[in-house]
């Protein structure tokens, strides 16, 4: 098997997608449930203007970042993964948060070659700068973009906040195994 470049997105791939949730129970609504996330930007969700949600995940990202579980089966997944492709992860985390970022991994024995963090949600220049073969992602329009601008295989994991059709060569997963099943088969 070749040996493939995997940009891979961080936050509701590799972390779990309801991190957020207790977070935005205690400070907004005690009865948000995962499945009312319905939009991936908040402040629609929750009725709160782009400025009071900026202002909300400043404050608590950190502690978000440093405590947010792992997805489900992501571990074995990636292990294997690592030892036959590149692992580069793409997140639109700031830049300073590259040490919490880097004991997030450690922490949970998750293998990298690289960990990237861009400061927003674009993430095309990076995946192409480093001539990624596929991408994971959980934003629907990061990963329709991606798909289209560098013609690879993009999978997204399913969650409430990323419901539309999907373009070719865009792939709908709920879960890792999934995702593994379907770039051994897009790759192959």
């Amino acid at each position: 098997m070749a040996r493939y470049r995997l940009g891979i997105d961080i936050d509701g791939t590799v972390t779990c997608p309801t991190a957020l949730v207790p977070y935005l129970q205690q400070s907004f609504d005690q009865n948000l449930r995962y499945e009312d996330i319905t939009a991936y930007d908040l402040g629609i969700v929750l009725g709160k203007s782009a400025e009071e949600m900026y202002d909300w995940f400043m404050a608590h990202q950190e502690e978000i970042y440093i405590n947010s579980p792992i997805a489900e089966g992501a571990a074995p997944v990636l292990r294997s993964w690592a030892e036959c492709h590149d692992l580069f992860f793409i997140s639109a985390r700031y830049d300073y948060l590259d040490d919490i970022t880097e004991q997030w991994f450690i922490s949970h024995d998750i293998p990298y070659h690289h960990i990237e963090l861009t400061g927003n949600h674009d993430k095309i220049a990076a995946a192409r700068r480093l001539e990624v073969d596929a991408f994971l992602e959980d934003k629907l329009d990061n990963a329709i973009n991606i798909n289209k601008a560098l013609n690879i295989p993009v999978i997204l994991f399913d969650t409430p906040y990323n419901q539309a059709e999907l373009p070719d060569g865009v792939y709908r997963v709920t879960s890792w195994q999934q995702v593994d099943a379907i770039l051994k088969a897009q790759l192959a």
